[in-house]
């Protein structure tokens, strides 16, 4: 069949389909089906984001069959030659998700204007190009998701898919429960409107002015510093705030700074319906094994609710070495006098009282 550009709205192979697509009835822009936008399509194959990609095009580096790209507003099918610089960019990658437990003093960003470190700049080498799950701000600490999946990204993170976050958060101020309960039916604070929060009361040390508190919090919306701004509404002050699981994954014993990967089997099964079919991991067994990143150099904290910093063990000898004795000053430990020999008895001498 001879391809007819003119009756059927797209470009013969190796030519590159125009930014301008042919009219409709409704007067729009329709794309074709069967593939992605090229900004998209570089984004999922881990070259750069879309808004970089953009950037790239502006450029004249991005090429589609060997034509030299002038529009994000291209479709990239299968069997189409998409290439950077020259480079030909190979197929997306399946599916992957990464826990991280994301120290204080990182901002969850690519790229800070202010020049701050960034998670993504801590990341060890060998990863792909990954976004995150939501947000933890820069005085946040705990469970983050990073995925190269923009599709689970949203569909975790977006409010209406009622996926469940919680938090261990330490506060500075006076609560009681009953208070606390007000919150599972929403509340709005300064115009802003929050779903409903499960917040627990678990431990209060009562002071002179106020108390620190520790509390439990549960929601499903995770907008924007939304447990500082609930809870400043209540007269509280949060100076600490972990994530302690998203969804059905958990922080664990991840230590700080670590990033581990999910299996793919538990993509599969957990969110396959955030997840397009062709993009579905196969395997049972990750890819990257798990390692600690570089952290901004403050000591691992306590997530368990004391608040106090944890002392570092001291190594171990190795075994190769062997452990050394404790040296004592001289006198510390004198030997024990040995105890002196009964003299023998001499045979036939006669017993004393007899």
């Amino acid at each position: 069949m001879v391809h007819d550009p003119q009756r059927t709205g797209r470009p013969a192979r190796g030519q590159a389909r125009s930014a301008e697509p042919p009219p409709s009835d409704e007067g729009e822009n329709i794309a074709h089906d069967g593939g992605d936008r090229v900004a998209k399509a570089l984004a999922r194959a881990g070259v750069a984001s879309r808004r970089d990609v953009e950037r790239l095009i502006a450029e004249g580096r991005v090429a589609l069959n060997g034509q030299v790209l002038t529009t994000p507003a291209v479709k990239v099918e299968p069997g189409d030659i998409l290439t950077v610089d020259g480079k030909v960019v190979g197929d997306a990658e399946p599916a992957r998700l990464f826990r991280y437990h994301k120290p204080v003093g990182l901002v969850t960003t690519h790229k800070d204007p202010q020049g701050r470190p960034t998670v993504f700049a801590a990341l060890p080498a060998g990863l792909p190009r990954l976004i995150s799950v939501g947000r933890l701000d820069l005085n946040s600490e705990g469970l983050l998701l990073l995925t190269n999946d923009g599709g689970l990204a949203r569909g975790l993170e977006m409010p209406n898919a009622g996926v469940i976050r919680r938090y261990r958060v330490r506060a500075h101020g006076r609560i009681n429960q009953e208070r606390l309960d007000k919150l599972k039916d929403g509340v709005t604070v300064e115009g802003v409107r929050y779903g409903a929060i499960e917040a627990r009361l678990d431990k209060a040390k009562e002071g002179p002015q106020s108390a620190n508190l520790w509390i439990t919090v549960t929601l499903a919306e995770g907008k924007n510093r939304e447990i500082r701004r609930v809870m400043e509404s209540l007269g509280l002050k949060v100076n600490r705030l972990i994530r302690l699981s998203y969804g059905p994954l958990a922080l664990g014993t991840l230590e700080v700074g670590e990033i581990e990967e999910v299996g793919p089997r538990v993509l599969r099964e957990q969110f396959t319906q955030h997840i397009a079919p062709a993009n579905l991991p196969k395997g049972d067994r990750p890819v990257f094994k798990g390692a600690k990143t570089a952290t901004p150099g403050r000591r691992a904290r306590s997530t368990s609710g004391a608040g106090e910093t944890q002392p570092r063990r001291a190594p171990e000898p190795r075994a190769s070495e062997p452990p050394k004795k404790k040296a004592y000053k001289p006198g510390w430990a004198k030997p024990k006098p040995k105890p002196r020999a009964a003299p023998a008895k001499k045979p036939g001498a006669p017993r004393k009282g007899r």
